[in-house]
């Protein structure tokens, strides 16, 4: 049975220290269950919950489809940024782009950089359900969110929240550091397992991981990573990933409460397990949204590079399908920040076409450039896909409603009109199936771009 662990909080160094965080005190660390490889049995409302929002994933993530593999980029980023802005890290989608393609910008969006990559890389080498997950997998992801901290378990007592610098006067205090191998140990044994529900199985796992806190830092978005491994492993989605914590920073104490409600002595797991399952309900509703929304991008965009072409008398009008430029306005979902030297090394080909390319896919108004302070060209930027983002994040923000009628009070701006042109509204979700809007008027219309 989960337990408290009475421990002595005598503060090592007292420079810099406020007055009470300088004061010796006890306090109680919370050492959770074991959970070995079953799922706990639930009650009939979280196991309804969980089935629901499995049914979803799976009409989700079949009729995204093939185009999963375009969206998935544009969806980790979605989800890495509201991910760490849970963390309080702010970043603009677009920043974040620049800042991935150049790898330089503020510490912030280098960040996310990595949270991104920490999420493609779980899913890349975990998702395999014949390949038993380790501790050492845990402390790669970390190490690769945060790699200026050394690499492995924290080896110190840590706190949650709370108002200054003390575990005396903290919100939650995680196992002390001796528990937690044994405690890691265990939940790698958990998530390698794949029977039951994955739903339920993530959402476990990820309230585990959060309750034992195992790292110095960097535990909320790596234990939020982990959600998409054990989604994967567990075949709840083949295609496409599902940017849960979209909807868990609009609703950033819901989130905190749902983990106090697993950490309760006795535990209400059923409540936890009840709250994920909405969030992954919303969620792979957004995901099936914004998966419309870019196929509709998509279009419009080809539209106007044919446009642009007639209206010079190129001919042929079509570019033929191996074109630079249809390769490039194929790949912006995924690649919606461009260089020219990033164009060279993933198309293999000269500077000079490369550099064509990118110059025809600005004049028609697709591709807009981002220059720095001194006036110098860094990078072309597809301004309308990055846009797709921000509407994700602030319909997430309203319970995936129109942003016409609620506006979000956190997360990314509405994207500029003058910069992006009118876009929709990512549309009024609701729980029987997923759909895509055809251009609803909210902060825009996806019709009109």
């Amino acid at each position: 049975m989960a337990t408290f662990v009475e421990r002595l909080w005598a503060p090592p160094d007292e420079s810099g220290l406020s007055r009470k965080d300088r004061q010796p005190g006890v306090y109680r660390a919370y050492v959770p269950d074991e959970l070995g490889v079953a799922l706990p049995r639930l009650g009939v409302d979280a196991e309804a919950a969980a089935a629901d929002a499995l049914a979803l994933l799976a009409r989700a993530d079949e009729r995204i489809g093939q185009h999963g593999q375009y969206l998935n980029h544009l969806l980790i980023r979605s989800e890495s940024i509201s991910s760490s802005w849970i963390e309080g890290n702010r970043v603009t989608p677009k920043k974040l782009a620049i800042a991935e393609v150049t790898r330089h910008g503020s510490r912030t969006a280098l960040d996310v950089v990595a949270n991104v990559r920490a999420t493609e890389d779980a899913i890349a080498r975990l998702a395999d359900h014949h390949r038993p997950v380790s501790v050492a997998d845990f402390e790669d992801l970390q190490h690769v969110i945060e790699p200026r901290l050394p690499r492995g378990l924290r080896q110190e007592q840590n706190w949650v929240g709370g108002h200054g610098w003390s575990p005396v006067r903290a919100d939650f205090v995680p196992p002390p550091e001796s528990e937690v191998r044994r405690l890691m140990e265990d939940l790698a044994s958990f998530v390698t397992a794949t029977d039951g529900n994955p739903v339920v199985r993530a959402a476990i796992a990820h309230a585990q991981f959060e309750t034992i806190h195992p790292f110095e830092d960097g535990n909320g978005r790596t234990g939020r990573a982990l959600i998409h491994t054990v989604l994967r492993r567990g075949d709840a989605v083949r295609n496409t990933l599902i940017p849960i914590s979209v909807v868990f920073a609009g609703l950033p104490g819901d989130y905190i409460n749902g983990l106090n409600d697993f950490r309760a002595v006795p535990s209400r797991v059923d409540d936890w397990v009840i709250a994920f399952s909405r969030a992954t309900e919303t969620a792979a509703q957004l995901a099936v949204t914004l998966a419309g929304a870019v196929v509709h991008l998509d279009k419009l965009s080809l539209e106007a590079l044919l446009r642009y072409r007639a209206e010079r008398g190129a001919n042929p009008v079509r570019p033929r399908r191996d074109a630079l430029s249809l390769r490039i306005l194929e790949s912006l979902s995924a690649h919606p920040v461009a260089t020219v030297e990033n164009v060279v090394e993933r198309f293999t080909v000269s500077t000079a076409a490369a550099h064509r390319a990118l110059t025809e896919l600005s004049n028609a108004g697709i591709l807009g450039r981002t220059k720095d302070q001194k006036g110098r060209l860094i990078c072309w930027t597809a301004d309308k896909y990055l846009a797709l983002i921000a509407l994700t994040e602030r319909s997430s923000r309203v319970g995936g409603a129109d942003t016409r009628e609620l506006k979000p009070k956190r997360g990314p701006d509405m994207p500029p009109v003058e910069h992006v042109g009118k876009l929709g509204t990512l549309g009024r979700v609701n729980r029987s199936e997923p759909h895509v809007t055809e251009g609803e008027r909210g902060d825009g219309d996806l019709r009109r771009i």
